[in-house]
Order: structure tokens, then sequence, then C-alpha cells
């Protein structure tokens, strides 16, 4: 493995994503990004465990922006919900989410959240996997409706939007880094970033030596 040098630390930084859930949790690290969708067909393979397509979707994702920005480290993120092995996906409308949250009411599920860290120049390709068990509560049909008109969460997995009052919907979950319900685990994202020489304490966006270079959308600005 080739030694890490500070140049790393200049090199522009990328979330491969469209979604405002992993914008808004990279944002609290104050570090300057940029984002760009990946466009990455998330259909899982046939007979695929749903811990492996978190994976390779992650990985995916973040080659798949890398390839086009040779002088950035690229995040990408991908979470699918796990019931006994069989994976929970997006909901797309409301009525798919009744039936997930009905069938989920009183279960514990686990959301597996993979996260790569992909080195544009190099190709070299950093991976973690964190698993988050979430039990929920007994939810009434009166809840779930409420909820789901409320928030509708009808893009995220297992029709659970815990930054919001998706987080009612749980009785506990265990995890070693709580932020990987939301869709990035940063726990993660900091031990990657640090692996390549970029020391996110002491920074934030106007004094890192990270470059927010025009490649993509600024980080602080709305999706």
């Amino acid at each position: 493995m080739p030694a890490k040098t500070t140049e790393n630390a200049l090199r522009t930084l990328v979330l491969a994503s469209a979604s405002p859930y992993r914008k808004a949790l990279l944002e609290r690290l104050g570090l300057p990004f940029e984002t760009q969708s990946p466009d990455v067909d998330e259909t899982p393979l046939p007979c695929e465990a749903p811990a492996a397509t978190a994976c390779r979707l992650a990985e995916a994702k973040a080659r798949a922006v890398a390839t086009r920005l040779a002088n950035a480290l690229v995040i990408g993120s991908d979470q699918v919900a796990d019931a006994n092995g069989v994976a929970i996906g997006k909901p797309c409308d409301h009525a798919a989410a009744v039936a997930q949250l009905t069938a989920l009411s009183g279960r514990s599920i686990v959301f597996h959240t993979a996260v790569a860290l992909v080195d544009g120049a190099s190709g070299r390709c950093q991976l973690r996997l964190i698993d988050v068990t979430t039990r929920f509560r007994e939810l009434t049909p009166a809840a779930i409706d409420r909820y789901l008109r409320r928030e509708r969460p009808y893009d995220c997995a297992g029709s659970v939007k815990a930054e919001g009052l998706g987080i009612a919907l749980v009785e506990s979950i265990a995890s070693d880094d709580p932020t990987a319900l939301i869709g990035l685990p940063l726990i993660a994202v900091i031990d990657l970033l640090q692996a390549e020489g970029v020391d996110v304490f002491g920074m934030n966006a106007e004094s890192s030596p990270l470059r927010a270079d025009g490649a993509g959308t600024a980080g602080r600005q709305r999706d």
C-alpha cells in the first residue's frame, strides 16, 4: 500500500449521491464537498444477499463518479433493509408504504448501510459495512397513516425516515454508528478519509485544504 501524502488533502471531495439526507449528514463535518448523481442501476442481482447488495452498490456509485473525476476522493453509500434475508426496498407510493410498515410492526430488521471511498487517481477503494438492528413498535393503522401523510417517506428504505417522525416508529436500535440509519455512517466516513490522509479535525468549509472546484454541486447548496 503506498504511503499517504498531504496531496490527498488537496483533492476534491465528492459525494456520489443525489440524496438530500446523505448530503445533510456529510455537511455536519464542515468540509467542502460537491455532489454528483452516480446514475447506477440499483436492481439487486439474482440471489444476492441484502448486505452484499449494499456493498456492491456503494462501491459502484463511488466508481461511477470517480471515472469522471480523476483528481477526486469520492464517497458512495447504499442502504438495504433486511428482514430475515429478504431485502425491503423503497416503497415508492403510499399503498406500498402502508403494506411495508404493517408487516414490520413489532418486528426487528437490519438496515445494512455500506460506504465506499474511491481514490479517482489510483482507483483504490475502501469499503465499510455498518449494520443497524432496528426493532419497530407495535404500529396501529391510524399511526401508520398519519406518519406517512406527514413525512411521505416513499424514497426511504423500509419507509423509515429516521431523521423525521420515522424515529417514532422505532422502539430500539443497536449499531456502532447511529448515523448509518439515516443513510451515511459518519464514523466510518471519518475513518476512511483519515486513511487517505484527510484530517477532519480543526477544518471547516472555509479553511480546509480540500477543494470544491466546480466539478459538481457545491455541498452547501441545496439539491
